[in-house]
């Protein structure tokens, strides 16, 4: 059994985004809550101007929760960088006990399940989650320095500048975590770092198939079912693999990498990196479930478990995928609010007779 379904369910309180320029400039532009103007933050390198980021992520979605890092039991998160730097640095300023995850571009939904057990457990009151991603750094550790120049062939993907944290708490709010699903290392034989797409479709696949037979749902049971960052190849090959399982994608399938940039911007196959899922989900995805308009989504971030060691060795990507079913509450609040006056008021008449 791959998913675990909360009997004392979690919630998540609140969600903080920050990306930069050019993905502010996307279709998703009014959801963030802070679009940089200048994405090196001031800092002398892209890697300390990601662990700067990261920072006012997670202090921003404290923050927002009107909380204080002392009301946060722990920091769970990690990145994309050598031994999770940023994330580590973070917590080094936060000072809130931390712990460091690493699931590539899967990272978001992993933060987010190992809080919601924390928390559904008893284990803590509050546990922040979140990750990000800078492009400059994540190019010229995985990939080539800008200043080379290199051409990108059409299946790559831009890693985005940005990212996101939750606040996930034992206080009830409008969005509850029914489950979490931990996907297996799938690998496909996919050896091309510039199509990341294809080496974690199956992944998504497989981890999608799990969480519908544990937990007995269809697709059409939710409203949106988003992966992390397929891009549009990854996507395609997704819904090509599913339906050869005799499940079928419709209308309410999305991509992260795909929503966050539009046809205006040369990005190939779309966004890609820790970020992007954790961006999408702390704007554009949380804000439509607080206003009723999603009633249950399905997050599956994407990551391929690769490195720069793997690579050079020629080793094959390997590709994870985790799940968060997440849901609209306030309407089951309201009729359970609603269902008590009523037992109350017959009580009133059973008295007066």
């Amino acid at each position: 059994m791959q998913t675990i379904k909360f009997k004392n369910k979690p919630y998540l309180l609140t969600g903080y985004s920050i990306v930069g320029p050019l993905e502010g400039k996307g279709p998703l532009k009014d959801y963030f809550d802070y679009i940089l103007k200048d994405d090196t933050l001031n800092e002398k390198s892209f890697e300390k101007s990601e662990r700067k980021l990261l920072e006012k992520i997670v202090v921003g979605a404290i923050d927002k929760a009107n909380l204080n890092t002392n009301d946060i039991d722990f920091f769970v998160g990690g990145d994309l960088l050598n031994q999770i730097v940023s994330s580590s640095f973070t917590a080094r300023e936060l000072s809130i006990p931390f712990i460091g995850l690493y699931s590539a571009c899967a990272t978001m939904a992993e933060s987010l399940a190992i809080a919601s057990i924390l928390v559904s457990f008893n284990l803590a009151d509050n546990v922040v989650a979140g990750t990000c991603t800078h492009f400059s750094s994540a190019e010229r550790q995985y990939r080539f320095p800008l200043e080379l120049g290199n051409q990108r062939p059409p299946t790559a993907q831009w890693t985005i500048t940005g990212g996101g944290a939750s606040v996930i708490s034992n206080k009830p709010s409008k969005i509850r975590i029914n489950s979490v699903t931990f996907g297996k290392v799938i690998d496909y034989g996919i050896t091309d770092v510039n199509n990341m797409g294809a080496a974690m479709a199956p992944a998504a696949s497989s981890t999608i198939l799990a969480h519908l037979k544990n937990s007995n749902k269809r697709p059409s049971d939710y409203d949106l079912i988003a992966t992390g960052d397929l891009g549009k190849l990854g996507s395609e090959i997704l819904i090509d693999l599913l339906e050869r399982e005799k499940i079928i994608l419709g209308k309410n399938y999305s991509d992260c990498g795909c929503i966050i940039f539009d046809k205006t911007e040369r990005v190939f196959m779309g966004g890609s990196g820790a970020g992007c899922s954790a961006s999408v989900l702390n704007s554009y995805i949380i804000h439509k479930i607080n206003k009723g308009e999603f009633k249950r989504v399905l997050l599956v971030s994407t990551g391929a478990l690769m490195s720069t060691t793997s690579s050079q060795q020629g080793d094959t990507i390997p590709g994870i995928a985790h799940a968060i079913e997440l849901e609209y509450v306030e309407d089951k609040i309201k009729k359970s609010i609603l269902l008590q006056r009523k037992i109350k008021k017959l009580k009133r008449k059973r008295k007066s007779k």
